[in-house]
């Protein structure tokens, strides 16, 4: 069974700014899915911003197997309950790849914990995108560094908590680097954020991202059942402790009583 990937777009830009109309004329999201859509292991679908929940009501996440996100314009926007819901998904399995200016995305630093802030400069600068863990599934394919000729700057410090793992770093013809490629663990669930992707240069159209992108969505793909036990809090009563105990001292709960959460 294809890994089902949904390609969630704010598609603001795409009807405001002239350039990004004739780069994107389908929409970012939409150039994104396609180029998953490539890869017969992938079946990538797209979501908005302007959807009814924006177009990721719990029944389609349940039969999400990896979230795509990018966002800019109106990060406010997004439902706070609809962030909430995604959050657990990726608790119990779900992987989530965020893309570019997504750091500043509320489920980005819902599940961060931090404020995902960094340096930027949008002046149409070459990036080199060093491979600095070739043998990590993302790099699968690529050689040791590939140039995207015009992008925006990103710079540290990236405050984000300490990675997993590092796949990418870039050097921008300014001088600046960037810690372009990480992985994290929260819950269940992988998460991958990917630096490029300014609306303004065909970043997606180009052959290297789309193998970054086709690559992360396997990897950040769990292939078994939702873990839901993760939400659980269960209490385990005295007769049913692995070995045997005696209760002693007074105890603040009734028997069967759902914990506090």
């Amino acid at each position: 069974m294809a890994i089902r990937a949904v390609v969630w777009g704010e598609n603001i830009h795409e009807h405001i700014n002239k350039t990004v109309a004739e780069l994107y004329p389908d929409g970012m999201h939409a150039t994104i899915a396609k180029a998953l859509n490539a890869d017969s292991a992938i079946s990538a679908t797209t979501a908005t911003l302007q959807e009814a929940e924006h177009g990721l009501p719990q029944s389609r996440l349940d039969d999400t197997d990896v979230l795509v996100w990018w966002g800019h314009k109106d990060h406010g926007a997004v439902s706070d309950e609809v962030v909430e819901r995604i959050a657990k998904r990726v608790w119990e399995g779900m992987g989530l790849i965020v893309l570019h200016s997504g750091h500043f995305s509320k489920i980005f630093k819902r599940l961060m914990g931090t404020p995902c802030a960094l340096k930027w400069r949008e002046a149409g600068e070459r990036e080199r995108l060093w491979v600095v863990n070739p043998g990590h599934p993302i790099a699968e394919g690529l050689g040791e560094n590939f140039v995207i000729e015009y992008e925006e700057m990103y710079g540290e410090h990236f405050s984000v908590p300490e990675p997993l793992e590092t796949v990418f770093i870039s050097w921008f013809q300014g001088g600046e680097v960037f810690r372009s490629g990480m992985t994290w663990r929260r819950g269940a669930g992988n998460i991958f954020y990917f630096r490029p992707g300014h609306e303004t240069y065909p970043t997606y159209h180009q052959q290297e991202v789309h193998k970054v992108l086709q690559n992360a969505v396997k990897w950040a793909h769990i292939p078994r059942p939702a873990y839901k036990a993760v939400h659980d809090a269960p209490n385990v009563p005295v007769e049913k402790a692995l070995e045997p105990i005696v209760e002693r001292g007074p105890k603040l709960h009734a028997a069967g009583e759902q914990g506090y959460k």
